[in-house]
């Protein structure tokens, strides 16, 4: 039997941090705009995750929204939370009929050629050490995960791009392994060999951001679009670049 999960021990700053992320809440569903840094769940670092931090939204009987996705721990922007069991189901069902579109913006060094396309190259998670990592192999190797994704230049310049990317698959690392596959590794990615300096500014994490979110509503069915702002830092680096 699984042991009753425990509420996390949550600090008046912790409280008031989570509730400034919230972008959208209703009786079904509560979504935020995660900050880089944090760990959607699990994770080594003896730190709150978001998970750990939704104990800030439990109700009286105990129960707290549970998220229906994830994000990586770098990456910023839009991820979303059931606060029923009933929406907790009807959204993982409808994320398996892939009826969730997720639209993330990106910082690399240079255009990719060309400007925007498909990637459609299947992937494999690997372990080294106690990292995991994910890469391209032939689609009949062992443990081999069909994977596709979309891009789009929305501006470049002498000293990069910016781009829209749109996984139609949900590997995880899918977007900066299928990038890095083309040449063209996100800025800020260590672990698939990104750049760590763009536009002569120093890029201390991976620029990569959940900006949009598409989904069908647990209770309305109906489609319903959330959006994310771009990040500070990330603004910075996009402006010094001109884009």
């Amino acid at each position: 039997m699984k042991p009753a999960r425990q509420p996390a021990q949550l600090s008046d700053a912790d409280i008031a941090a989570v509730r400034s992320w919230v972008i959208h809440e209703d009786a079904h569903i509560i979504a935020f705009s995660k900050p880089s840094g944090l760990s959607s769940q699990g994770g080594r670092i003896q730190a709150h995750t978001l998970d750990d931090l939704l104990w800030a939204f439990a109700r009286s009987n105990g129960k707290r929204p549970e998220l229906v996705h994830r994000l990586d721990r770098d990456t910023s922007g839009v991820i979303l939370a059931a606060k029923t069991k009933p929406a907790a189901g009807y959204l993982g069902k409808a994320m398996q009929m892939r009826r969730f579109q997720k639209t993330y913006l990106a910082l690399i060094a240079a255009a990719p050629e060309p400007r925007s396309g498909r990637i459609n190259a299947a992937l494999r998670r690997e372990e080294i050490g106690r990292e995991s990592y994910m890469r391209v192999v032939d689609f009949d190797a062992p443990g081999a995960q069909g994977a596709v994704s979309g891009y789009r230049t929305l501006s470049s310049s002498e000293d990069g791009a910016l781009v829209e990317l749109s996984p139609e698959t949900g590997r995880m690392h899918q977007l900066r392994v299928h990038m890095a596959h083309i040449g063209r590794a996100l800025v800020g990615d260590v672990r698939y060999g990104g750049a760590l300096t763009f536009a002569g500014r120093g890029a201390g994490r991976l620029m990569l951001h959940a900006s949009k979110l598409s989904f069908p509503h647990p209770e309305t069915n109906e489609r319903m679009t959330l959006e994310a702002p771009l990040p500070d830092d990330f603004l910075t680096l996009k402006a010094a670049a001109g884009l």
